[in-house]
């Protein structure tokens, strides 16, 4: 494959994408209003609770975790423990559902929006090879997600540093996990779903019916991403490793039988279904 091609093709996409504030900038509300302004009030109310009988009853909610992933606040009181660990483990799934929908809404009029574009045309009498123009595809509806993510994911960390760090003795925040999840899990999970999502964006004849066809059928795959997520934080340290060790292998074997359904045909409107 030529790099350039795929590099050429995917700039081209993001230039678009970028010109669409109708697009980029509700998105970025998105993640800011579930990267920072949820949890933040959330946990700006819990941490200066000042009834004891309060703060144990939000307390119950650490029943459901597993007793080393307190340690770090085991003598701290109650209110602390739930502000760690709703901003250590109970906020993790917006890490993946926030870029999924983002990464979502791009891959799925990303070859069905070329035919309603008019520049399908272009792309199929290309030099660029047909697995050349699905890579540049699945590269452009992948970073938008994924940088979204990892810019809410630095948000995030200084406001759980500045509200909870305080009680806890100190900056504590990104864990080991949240590294591995965030650097090692989550990518694959992205190309895992755009594999599906870009194989129904080459076959269906509008981006709508595109966009409803995808939303059905990544759901399931952002409840089992939601899952692993967080298994692979609230698990033993290697969990995340093994998570995404298994979800590159999946997504590498979709993202390969997926470029089969991008076709120079397709992209010119006479091969579709």
């Amino acid at each position: 494959m030529n790099w350039h091609r795929i590099r050429t093709i995917a700039v081209a996409d993001l230039r678009q994408l970028w010109q669409s504030p109708d697009f980029w900038v509700p998105m970025l509300v998105l993640a800011a209003l579930f990267f920072v302004l949820i949890p933040l009030n959330l946990l700006w109310v819990i941490t200066r609770i000042g009834s004891v009988e309060v703060a144990q009853r939000l307390s119950t909610v650490l029943d459901v975790l597993p007793d080393t992933a307190l340690q770090p606040v085991r003598d701290a009181a109650p209110s602390t423990q739930t502000a760690y660990a709703l901003a250590v483990y109970l906020f993790a799934p917006l890490a993946v559902i926030v870029p999924m929908t983002i990464s979502t809404a791009v891959g799925a009029a990303s070859v069905v929006g070329e035919r309603e574009k008019g520049t399908g045309e272009f792309l199929a009498h290309s030099p660029a090879s047909e697995r050349e123009i699905y890579m540049g595809k699945v590269i452009a509806s992948l970073l938008p997600g994924y940088l979204t993510a990892l810019a809410g994911f630095a948000a995030y960390s200084i406001m759980v540093n500045l509200v909870v760090g305080p009680k806890v003795g100190g900056w504590f925040f990104p864990t080991r996990s949240w590294w591995v999840l965030m650097l090692w899990v989550i990518p694959p999970f992205l190309a895992l779903t755009l594999s599906v999502v870009l194989r129904l964006s080459a076959r269906v004849r509008s981006a709508a019916a595109a966009q409803q066809a995808s939303g059905l059928v990544t759901l399931p795959l952002i409840i089992l991403s939601f899952g692993q997520s967080s298994g692979a934080l609230l698990g033993r340290g290697s969990s995340g490793i093994v998570v995404g060790a298994i979800t590159w292998c999946i997504a590498l074997a979709g993202l390969a039988r997926g470029g089969k359904s991008v076709r120079r045909a397709r992209l010119l409107g006479v091969d579709i279904g």
